[in-house]
């Protein structure tokens, strides 16, 4: 069937309602936050969205419900892969899509699927985030890692760790260590980094931004933590992966 027709004529509609899309890069910033594991941002993120969810989204139906049904769908699919791209194990995270996209259907509100999506996305990251903690089992060890990735935003140290979970910082360094392989200190670096370089890949955001954003005290500081992780700098990580990535996302 030729679509020539009414493809002209939606993007004529289009531009007589001045109507503009959500920024792809904007759009898979929010997908990739869910595959970090940082639930807290998740939730934000989800908290400001709802408020104009229709802004930037084409409509799918004329049925307010199933237009709503159709965008959960269209979001479980991009998550599920971003995740299984993350790590997360193939049949489980199209499985758990499945269930969401089961659940939307029995929905008989607009707003019962919108409460859905965000109850979705937090699942998939809350996933991710235990992912990260595989030979973690103390309870200090796990609530120490949870919290670092709720807030890769701050300046983390062993002590301000330690000080949560009523421990010695010697205390909870040789259990850290013991549990996960490597020091408090280096899982906190890996974890900026490697939110780092999902940002760098998939974002615009500027070497600044995502220093500021990931807590780190000046953009010199970030580069050189990059470097001595990844061997090389953020500048150049972004510029072998992130055209790559973004149209390989599409």
């Amino acid at each position: 069937m030729n679509t020539n027709r009414e493809l002209n004529y939606r993007l004529y509609i289009q531009k007589e309602l001045d109507f503009k899309r959500t920024d792809i890069h904007r759009e898979f910033e929010r997908y990739y936050v869910i595959r970090s594991g940082n639930v807290q941002l998740v939730k934000d993120n989800f908290e400001t969205a709802k408020k104009e969810f229709d802004k930037g989204k084409g409509q799918l139906s004329d049925d307010p419900l199933r237009n709503m049904i159709y965008h959960l769908v269209v979001c479980a699919a991009i998550v599920a892969r971003i995740c299984v791209d993350g790590g997360m194990e193939h049949n489980v995270a199209y499985t758990l899509s499945d269930i969401y996209i089961r659940r939307a259907d029995k929905c008989r509100s607009p707003e019962e699927v919108l409460e859905l999506l965000g109850e979705l996305q937090v699942d998939f990251a809350e996933r991710m985030r235990d992912a990260h903690k595989t030979g973690a089992v103390s309870v200090h060890v796990r609530r120490s890692i949870d919290y670092i990735y709720d807030h890769l935003h701050e300046s983390l140290t062993l002590e301000m760790l330690a000080e949560r979970e009523g421990l010695h910082p010697s205390s909870l360094s040789k259990l850290f260590a013991k549990e996960t392989g490597i020091t408090v200190k280096d899982y906190i670096i890996r974890a900026k980094v490697t939110t780092a370089q999902n940002m760098l890949k998939y974002s615009d955001f500027s070497l600044s931004d995502i220093s500021l954003a990931l807590g780190y005290s000046s953009q010199s500081a970030f580069t050189a933590s990059f470097r001595k992780m990844t061997g090389m700098t953020p500048k150049q990580y972004r510029d072998m992966y992130y055209a790559d990535n973004i149209s390989g996302a599409l």
